[in-house]
This record gives structure tokens, sequence and C-alpha cells, in this order.
């Protein structure tokens, strides 16, 4: 088996709902995002999947995050934008632009840091 992982990252405002504390208030944080894909097969030059299309999906993915108040996109304007939810969220739409049917390369986790020594991984 083998794993490939990207990163990249994405700046944004949020505030939790319901939280008390100072995570209450309007703030920022500059989000690293990991994508790690999985897969056992390599095709006949020796890749499983080609680091570009993981990078273009996850780009895709948290371009509509960047520089927006969280809050105000779905489906975090109905549900809080934590880090176990954003990762849980980058995940499905990852998992969609991958392809149900990809047979060679399955998600294996998405891993979202909101600082430096706090991070959140999603994975099924």
């Amino acid at each position: 088996m083998f794993i490939l992982t990207v990163e990249d990252n994405f700046s944004s405002a949020h505030q939790l709902m319901g939280y008390k504390g100072k995570c209450e208030n309007l703030h920022g944080h500059n989000w690293k995002i990991a994508a790690s894909v999985k897969g056992e097969r390599l095709d006949r030059i020796g890749i499983l999947v080609d680091f570009h299309e993981i990078k273009r999906i996850l780009k895709g993915i948290i371009g509509e995050l960047d520089h927006k108040n969280l809050n105000d996109i779905p489906p975090f304007n109905e549900i809080n934008p934590t880090s176990e939810n954003i990762a849980k969220y980058i995940y499905e739409k990852f998992t969609d632009a991958l392809g149900e049917n990809n047979e060679a390369v399955k998600l294996e986790s998405i891993t979202v840091w909101e600082s430096e020594t706090s991070k959140c991984t999603y994975f099924k």
C-alpha cells in the first residue's frame, strides 16, 4: 500500500456558536490542510497518482474557503465551522472530486491544522 500526501493552506475567519470562550468571537486562522490518498497499484511508469492531480483537487476545495468568513458559507452557516467539521467537509468534497469509481486511488484522510499545535484528522 502506498500513501501520498499533499499540503496546502488558506486563511479565513470563523466564530463558534454556542461556545463559551474567546472562540465565540469572530477570529481568523491560517489553516493548513493535508490530503492523503492511498492505493496499491502503480501505473506503467511507477506512479500511484500524479501529485499535481491531488494538489489540483485540494486547491479547488480550499479556494472556496480562502479569505472568507466560514460562518457565511454552506454548510457552516448551519453547523459550526470547527476543525472537525471543516476536515469532514473537505474529506467529502475531495472524495466526490476524486470519484467514487476510482479503483486505483482512495482518499485516506484529511488533516486540518488551525494552529501549529492543534490539528484534527478525519478518515473513514
